[in-house]
C-alpha cells in the first residue's frame, strides 16, 4: 500500500538522520520531504507545497510566542515566578518536586521547548530535589515530564497546529468551527488532569523514598519574593484573559457588534496580539530597564535564533509534507486502512494512542499533528469521541508523549545531564511516567473524566 510506503520512508529517514547521524530533527524532516518528492514524482507541485507551508497565519503566531518566551526568559521574570512558588510550597515534604511540576508546566507552555525548559528551570528544581532526598533519576524525570506538559498547555506551538487540524476537520465535516478561546479553555481543562496526575505521582514517590521538606535556609523568603515578583505573577492573567473573554462573549457580544465574519477574524487575531501585549507588559515590569534597550532586545532575539529556528523549521517542513500527503491522500488511505480493523471506541483510542506513542519515538509531535491530525480526529469522531476533545488531545498524545518517550525523549536526556543520573535507572523510572501518561490519555478520550470547557 503506497500510503504505508510513504509513511515508512518518512519514519526511516528521520530515524537514520536523527538517531544514527545525530543531526537536528528539522534537517531530518526537510530531507524526508526532498526524498519523498523524488519517490512520489511530485516535483511539479513543490512550489505549492512550500506556499502552503508558509502561508498559514498560525505559523506566525507560533513565532510570536516563541519570541515572547525568549524575552521572558532573558529578563529573568520567570525566575521571580519560580521563587514565589518555591517559597509557598517548598516547606512541605517533597516541595521541590511540586514546585518543579507547577513552575515547569507553566514555563514549558511559554517556551514551547521541552529540553530548553528542562535546562532553564531544572538547574534550580533538580538540584533542590536532590538536596531533599529525591534520587537523581527521579528528579530528572519529574522535571522532564513537567517541562513537556508545556506542549499541551496554551500558548504552546503544538496547540496552534492542533487548532489548524480541527479547522481542517470541521470544514470537511461541515460542522461549526470554534473560537480560539473555546479551544484554549478545553485545553486547560484537559491539562488540569495531567498536572494533577504528575502531582499525585510526586506525592507517591515522596512517600516511597521518604523525601524531606526543603531546609529553611534554602527557602526564599515569601515576603521578599512577593514584593519582588508580584507583578510577574499577573503575567498568566495577561496571557489568558483575552482567550477567556473570546470564549465567553464570542457568540453574543462580539458577533452582535462585529458580525460573524468580524468576530471570526478577531478570534483568529487573538493569538497574534496576546504575545505582543505580554511582551510589552514584561518590559514594563522588569526592574532593570537597561536590559531592555532596543539594542539589547535585538541581541536577545539574535541569540535566540537557535531556539526559534529549529521549532519553526520542523513545523514549516511538517506543513509541507502534510500538503504533499494531502495531495497524495496518504492520511486518508491510512485512515481507511485503520477503519477496516473495525475497532470499537476503546479499541480505536488504544490504537491511535499506541500509534502516536511509536511514531513519537522518532517523529516530533508537531509534525505528527500537522500531517495526521485531521485523520486522527476523523477516526476518533467516527467511534463516538467528541471531535473537539479529540483535537484538544492531539498536543497530548503527540506532543507530550513524543517528548517523554525515548529515543526522541530529549527532555529525559537534558534532565539526566543536570541530575547526573544513571541512564538505566532513569530509563526504568521513566517507564512509570510514560505508562501513567498513556493510561490517563485513554481515560480522557473515553470521556470518563469531566473536562471543563467541553
Amino acid at each position: 500500500m503506497e500510503a504505508l510506503l510513504y509513511l515508512g520512508i518518512l519514519l526511516a529517514i528521520i530515524c537514520v538522520w536523527f538517531l544514527a547521524f545525530k543531526r537536528p530533527v528539522y534537517e531530518a524532516v526537510l530531507l524526508a520531504f526532498v526524498v519523498l518528492l523524488f519517490v512520489t514524482g511530485t516535483w511539479g507541485n513543490v512550489l505549492s507545497y512550500i506556499d502552503e507551508g508558509l502561508s498559514t497565519s498560525l505559523l506566525y503566531s507560533m513565532v510570536a510566542f516563541v519570541a515572547m518566551s525568549i524575552l521572558l526568559t532573558k529578563t529573568k521574570i520567570v525566575d521571580s515566578c519560580i521563587a514565589v512558588i518555591l517559597s509557598l510550597i517548598g516547606r512541605i515534604r517533597g516541595g521541590a518536586g511540586y514546585t518543579a511540576v507547577v513552575a515547569s508546566s507553566f514555563m514549558g507552555a511559554l517556551s514551547g521547548s521541552g529540553p530548553g525548559n528542562v535546562m532553564a528551570t531544572g538547574t534550580l528544581t533538580i538540584l533542590a530535589m536532590k538536596r531533599t532526598g529525591f534520587p537523581a533519576e527521579l528528579a530528572a524525570n519529574i522535571e522532564s515530564n513537567a517541562s513537556y506538559m508545556g506542549n499541551m498547555i496554551p500558548p504552546s506551538s503544538n496547540i496552534v497546529a492542533a487548532m489548524a487540524a480541527f479547522t481542517t476537520f470541521a470544514s470537511g465535516a461541515g460542522i461549526a468551527d470554534v473560537t480560539q478561546g473555546q479551544f484554549w479553555i478545553a485545553l486547560w481543562g484537559i491539562s488540569a488532569w495531567f498536572i494533577a496526575q504528575r502531582l499525585i505521582m510526586v506525592w507517591a514517590f515522596c512517600k516511597y523514598y521518604k523525601v524531606k521538606p526543603m531546609s529553611k535556609e534554602e527557602l526564599p523568603d515569601l515576603k521578599q519574593t512577593l514584593k519582588a515578583g508580584w507583578q510577574a505573577l499577573l503575567l498568566p492573567l495577561v496571557i489568558l484573559l483575552p482567550f477567556v473573554l473570546d470564549a465567553i462573549f464570542a457568540d453574543n457580544f462580539f458577533v452582535a457588534r462585529l458580525g460573524e465574519t468580524g468576530a471570526g477574524y478577531l478570534s483568529k487575531s487573538v493569538l497574534l496580539f496576546v504575545a505582543g501585549i505580554s511582551a510589552l507588559y514584561a518590559c514594563l515590569i522588569v526592574k532593570d530597564k537597561s536590559t531592555i534597550t532596543p539594542g539589547k532586545i535585538a541581541k536577545m532575539f539574535a541569540d535566540g535564533i537557535k531556539t526559534i529556528a529549529p521549532a519553526i523549521g520542523v513545523c514549516v517542513f511538517g506543513y509541507m509534507i502534510g500538503a504533499m500527503f494531502e495531495d497524495l491522500n496518504v492520511a486518508k488511505s491510512l485512515g481507511e486502512l485503520i477503519t477496516t480493523w473495525n475497532f470499537g471506541k476503546l479499541g480505536m483510542i488504544l490504537a491511535i494512542c499506541a500509534i502516536t506513542l511509536v511514531m513519537g519515538m522518532v517523529v516530533p509531535g508537531s509534525s505528527q499533528i500537522v500531517i495526521f491530525g485531521p485523520m486522527f480526529i476523523t477516526l476518533l469522531s467516527n467511534v463516538g469521541v467528541n471531535p473537539l476533545l479529540a483535537a484538544a488531545m492531539l498536543p497530548c498524545i503527540c506532543g507530550v508523549m513524543c517528548g517523554i518517550t525515548p529515543p526522541l525523549g530529549l527532555g529525559m536526556y537534558a534532565g539526566m545531564t543536570i541530575a547526573e543520573s544513571d541512564f538505566s535507572k532513569t530509563f526504568k523510572n521513566n517507564l512509570w511516567w510514560v505508562s501513567a501518561q498513556f493510561i490517563l490519555q485513554v481515560l480522557v478520550l473515553m470521556g470518563l473524566l469531566p473536562i471543563f470547557g467541553l
